[in-house]
């Protein structure tokens, strides 16, 4: 029988990717999580600002955060303006809460955001990935993998 094949989220407008998760763990599941921001947050993300390249998510207190992600301040944001690298609390079902704290505890596992983005409502959310750690032969496989497909997609352009 085929793996189901993932549902694909509503992206509109992509702010920020981690380009660098996809090669530095196998992904198994991914979540839709909203994101609880401030005024100052939403305005700097909607200009395009904002990195989650080293930041991960973890289970605290039976609630998600997003953790190590950074939002930089808004230019006009005078006293109001944000934290740059607070931690971002993710909404979620308990049951989802539930189900990555159970993967993280038993099998090892790692919760990566791959990607913050504004949804066809205008909501900040952000898309997260149960995963598990490549070692140096996975990663080395990987870039083989890349490779002979851009050799492969050369050659049949040119003798095509």
């Amino acid at each position: 029988m085929a793996r189901p094949q993932h549902k694909t989220f509503d992206k509109k407008k992509s702010v920020a990717e981690n380009r660098r998760a996809r090669f530095d763990y196998h992904i198994d599941d991914t979540f839709e999580a909203g994101i609880a921001l401030t005024g100052t947050e939403v305005k700097s993300l909607r200009f395009g600002e904002g990195s989650i390249a080293e930041s991960y998510a973890e289970v605290r207190g039976g609630e998600a955060w997003l953790v190590n992600s950074n939002v930089p301040e808004f230019s006009h944001g005078n006293r109001f303006n944000h934290e740059p690298k607070r931690p971002r609390k993710l909404l979620l079902h308990q049951r989802e809460i539930d189900r990555l704290q159970g993967a993280v505890e038993r099998k090892g596992m790692t919760i990566v955001p791959l990607s913050i983005y504004f949804n066809s409502r205008g909501r900040a959310k952000v898309e997260l990935a149960l995963a598990r750690g490549k070692n140096a032969a996975d990663k080395r496989a990987t870039i083989k993998d890349r490779d002979w497909k851009r050799d492969k997609a050369r050659l049949l352009r040119d003798h095509g």
